[in-house]
């Protein structure tokens, strides 16, 4: 418990923790810590919400909880003071701060001393399968503060805040970051259905003929989609790492619970990976019927320039304004010609038609 907060406030947020939770406002405005929310756990009672001058005096008497209790602060760094204020009062590693300067985003769990830094990508708000609604959030987790940070609002992170406040039973710091990936997981599995009955109306189209929907709208749809499975697929190694030699105050419940975690996000990418295949047979399936009918349309316009070759031919040659054209002068010469020139046409369906039937 924090030493700072009002013994009052204690005894009535542990008499009515919803009603406490509900009475306290969240957001604390544009203050330089660029705090969005602070909870405060234990394993007897509902997380409680706090102040930010309590999360400021947390870390000037840094420790004052007591123990299986810890804080979970989020904060939002696209406030240009944030980062400033992390460092000066934080304790977080350097290599958290190495993590938000990083190229890499890639989903990433790692042990670095005594804390966990974890890179998690998300999608925003209103996810509408467009790439520039992908943002990352940087976490430390120790055993006694959850610190996490991103740039604008991400779905599942707002998720996990939405089970705090309906009054989540969380036990532990590591507990916290499965929660988070798991709620991940559940956006990541919505966007996946999203996705299938967009494939499923594109194919329920094309199998009746109708081509309204382009290529590139599959092409763009499976960007997505690889863009997801590159970001989101947490490396390997490094989670391995961790499961092999977790930290001594990770719990061997919550190694178990993140190894079924990575189990369960790892099926959510393969059903992904399976759903890029289905739109890459569908956009070959597509170019494969657009090929046919341009060929048609191509066979059509040959057999009309081979119909009418003939009588350009004679055209041509009996066009000409010299002496000594043939039947120039015949009665029936127009009907001669006529004749020659179908049957230099029958014969050219003629050998066409056998042509095609071999085809």
């Amino acid at each position: 418990m924090l030493s700072n907060a009002p013994s009052g406030a204690f005894f009535f947020a542990v008499a009515f923790p919803n009603t406490y939770m509900s009475s306290i406002p969240f957001n604390y405005g544009p203050d330089q810590s660029g705090l969005v929310w602070a909870y405060q756990f234990a394993p007897e009672r509902a997380a409680l919400p706090l102040q930010s001058d309590e999360v400021t005096g947390f870390f000037k008497q840094f420790p004052a909880l007591a123990n299986n209790e810890f804080l979970w602060l989020h904060f939002n760094l696209s406030q240009s003071s944030t980062e400033k204020w992390l460092r000066e009062n934080a304790r977080l590693p350097t290599e958290f701060f190495e993590a938000l300067h990083q190229g890499s985003r890639s989903t990433r769990i790692e042990l670095t001393d005594e804390s966990l830094i974890a890179v998690v990508n998300d999608v925003l708000h209103g996810f509408s399968f467009d790439p520039s609604e992908l943002s990352t959030m940087w976490i430390s987790v120790t055993p006694q503060v959850v610190i996490s940070a991103r740039k604008k609002p991400l779905k599942s992170v707002d998720r996990l805040r939405h089970s705090v406040q309906q009054g989540a039973r969380i036990h532990s710091p590591t507990e916290l970051l499965i929660h988070l990936l798991r709620d991940q997981a559940d956006v990541l599995i919505g966007i996946v259905r999203d996705a299938v009955e967009k494939v499923d109306q594109i194919e329920d189209d094309l199998l009746a003929g109708r081509l309204n929907y382009k290529r590139m709208n599959l092409g763009s749809l499976r960007r997505v989609l690889v863009r997801l499975q590159r970001l989101m697929a947490p490396e390997p190694t490094a989670l391995f790492r961790l499961l092999q030699r977790p930290p001594a105050w990770i719990a061997e419940t919550d190694v178990q619970d993140l190894r079924q975690s990575s189990e369960e996000f790892s099926a959510v990418l393969s059903d992904m990976a399976s759903l890029q295949e289905r739109i890459k047979l569908l956009q070959e399936e597509i170019a494969a019927m657009i090929n046919e009918k341009n060929s048609r349309s191509l066979y059509t316009l040959t057999i009309v320039t081979v119909l009418a070759l003939p009588i350009n031919i004679i055209a041509g040659l009996f066009g000409m304004n010299v002496g000594g054209i043939p039947l120039a002068a015949d009665e029936y010469g127009f009907w001669v010609i006529v004749a020659v020139v179908a049957m230099f046409t029958t014969v050219a369906v003629w050998q066409l038609t056998r042509q095609q039937g071999e085809h």
